[in-house]
């Protein structure tokens, strides 16, 4: 008997997502199926491990603005060193042309920014309770931040392109100041400040809930809470002369004039001592909770009356680093590969994964160990031609039915030291695969129905969670999945390009726009932007021949083929 297969239309990975929805756990299972398996008369399955290219990306200049959240604080990474995070940012008034009416006074001015937090539980008084989701580093260790008034004005477009084209900024994190890139210059943002508006030397964030008091001090007193934020008051003479004072003028009446009067805010943090130590934390300054408020009264003297003014978060925002290094980061060895991987956050290293050698993008020629790799899966000829069927898909050899990289984190560089709150340090990190060419997540990321708002849980099919084993002789491994099963269907059944992968770390893999890279000279253009906003970092062992095979980073593939006659 004969026995070939034709390119399905449907990819058998519908079936695993149902298996994995019954049983998934951190190292997912390999399918072995009943009915093409060996116990079949005609069919068998079998794996193959596929050496790769994998090799070290150093990134440097990358789009810092327009994130979804931003980095502040100074964070100590066990395993490269010291970054340090700053934020610059536009006001938005809830209203213009304000007439603060007469005899306006300041009573209190309010700075309030979300952490990312999730409630846990209840308290004694039936009040909700708190958990810090993104606190990195010593979370008891303070840091010092300084909040003052910017003179930089942060431009919406760029005036070198059309009238269209947006002004992008990008770190610039190996300079020792709080700096940024716009395309032409560099702007330090300690030579544009105007005025102190806020400095402390013992910020640490908390997980206790927000209070908000209304009718203080009076009968109607009232206390509600929300979630745990960045909360201060400021002092109400600035506020008083720079916007109370403007009641009806030109500076506050649209827009335009007011970006161009108040043009930002700039946090900068520093470590408060030589140990270079402190916490970084995830502000929300696009949560509707974000803003800084001014409580004010005005009128006769005895009729005074309430108001609040509002200012939000919107507008032009970016993030700022300075790193501070004690591990080197280079470029890797795209033809040999890297012993070791190094994904490092923010501005910091990716990987690149080269399956099969690049393709000859014009089309001319495709590489020979892809080609081997395709006429192993497809059915060929007498004259090594790919044979198809009459409705013109391919006939195969083999099916795919589960293929990943596996990857290994590097017991001798990673320290697994606990942190302030009692966890693994790298407890949570991910790994993010996204495909460099086209800078979009790859297909078996799209088919992965495992999406929810917890991120260290959310597409655990397609981007394996970090999980320990114990190999044969009872050495614990820590290990990585990520699923391309699809991936390498589209390539054999449908003539994909074979693009290469890109690595990043990631604590929000459901985060999936991305940041540019400034004037990029090679194949990486931009990077997931959830790396620009994961501070963290790893260590894994690479493809290179000087690496164990245990260790070694490499495809797996499980198929099916048919049996010899």
């Amino acid at each position: 008997m004969k026995n070939t297969f034709t390119a399905l239309k449907i990819s058998i990975f519908s079936l695993f997502v149902l298996t994995s929805l019954v049983a998934c756990d951190k190292d997912f299972s390999i399918i072995e199926s009943d009915v093409l398996g060996e116990g079949n008369a005609n069919f068998l399955t079998n794996t193959e491990f596929i050496p790769v290219t994998a090799y070290n990306k150093k990134l440097s200049a990358l789009q810092v603005n327009n994130l979804a959240s931003n980095l502040l604080g100074v964070f100590k990474d066990p395993e490269y060193g010291t970054t340090t995070a700053g934020i610059v940012t536009q006001l938005t008034p809830s209203v213009y042309g304000v007439d603060f009416g007469v005899n306006p006074t300041i009573d209190k001015v309010t700075l309030h920014i979300p952490y990312f937090s999730t409630a846990i539980g209840l308290d004694d008084e039936g009040n909700t309770t708190y958990q810090l989701d993104s606190v990195y580093g010593n979370a008891n260790k303070p840091i010092k931040l300084s909040i003052y008034r910017s003179n930089y004005f942060l431009r919406d477009f760029n005036p070198l392109g059309d009238a269209s084209t947006s002004q992008n900024y990008y770190s610039n994190a190996s300079s020792t100041t709080n700096s940024a890139l716009n395309g032409s210059t560099t702007i330090n943002f300690d030579d544009h400040i105007l005025e102190t508006i806020f400095s402390a030397s013992t910020i640490i964030p908390s997980s206790a809930a927000s209070e908000t008091i209304t009718d203080e001090d009076t009968e109607d007193e009232i206390i509600t809470y929300s979630e745990p934020a960045f909360k201060v008051e400021l002092e109400s003479e600035f506020w008083q002369n720079t916007i109370v004072a403007k009641s009806g003028g030109s500076e506050l009446s649209n827009e335009n004039n007011f970006k161009n009067y108040f043009r930002g805010l700039y946090f900068k943090a520093e470590a408060v001592d030589d140990t270079n130590d402190g916490s970084m934390f995830l502000v929300n300054l696009e949560s509707t909770n974000a803003y800084i408020t001014i409580a004010y009264t005005n009128g006769e003297d005895d009729a005074r009356v309430e108001n609040t003014y509002t200012l939000k978060f919107t507008g032009n925002k970016l993030n700022t680093f300075i790193n501070d290094f004690e591990t080197t980061l280079t470029d890797g060895d795209n033809v040999n590969g890297d012993s070791t991987i190094h994904l490092k956050g923010m501005e910091g290293s990716m990987a690149v994964i080269d399956l099969f050698g690049t393709e000859d993008l014009d089309g001319n020629e495709i590489p020979d160990n892809l080609d081997t790799f395709l006429k192993t899966y497809r059915k060929t000829d007498e004259s090594g031609n790919f044979v198809k069927d009459e409705d013109d898909n391919y006939v195969l050899k083999r099916l795919i039915n589960e293929a990943h990289l596996e990857i290994y984190e590097d017991d001798t560089q990673v320290s697994n030291t606990l942190d302030d709150n009692g966890d693994e340090y790298h407890k949570y990190d991910r790994i993010y695969a996204y495909d460099i060419k086209n800078n979009t997540t790859l297909i078996d990321y799209l088919y992965d129905p495992t999406e929810n708002n917890a991120a260290v849980s959310s597409k655990i099919i397609s981007l394996g969670q970090r999980g320990v084993l114990t190999d044969d002789d009872g050495e614990e491994k820590v290990k990585y999945k990520i699923r391309i099963t699809e991936h390498l269907n589209n390539i054999i059944q449908n003539d994909s390009t074979n693009y290469n992968i890109g690595l990043v770390i990631s604590n929000n893999v459901n985060y999936t726009n991305n940041s540019e890279i400034l004037n990029s000279t090679d194949e990486v253009t931009a990077v997931p932007s959830a790396s620009v906003i994961t501070p963290r970092g790893t260590i894994l062992y690479g493809s290179h021949e000087s690496v164990d095979d245990d260790k070694k980073l490499k495809l797996n593939i499980l198929f099916t083929e048919t049996k010899e006659d």
